[in-house]
């Protein structure tokens, strides 16, 4: 892990199209603005997290409905 140590307003670049700026500093906490192109999600890691379970579930949720309709289908063939 690379740690860093910024000062209000200034930034950090990743790659050539990601940049992070310092936009505030309160107490303990760090305000970022963070610049993207649109197709690099960016998420807080709770949010990340739950957008996982949430695709996990629903691929379980697709896989038993598949086996439900290929259930159907053979029924119906005998």
């Amino acid at each position: 892990m690379l740690v860093l140590t910024r000062k209000l307003g200034e930034t950090i670049r990743i790659g050539d199209n990601i940049t992070i700026k310092i936009v505030d500093l309160d107490g303990r906490h760090v305000k970022l603005g963070i610049e993207a192109p649109r197709n690099v999600s960016v998420n807080r890691e709770e949010i990340y997290e739950r957008i996982q379970r949430e695709n996990q579930a629903a691929a379980i949720s697709k896989d038993k409905g598949l086996e439900n309709i290929a259930n159907v289908l053979r029924k119906k063939e005998k």
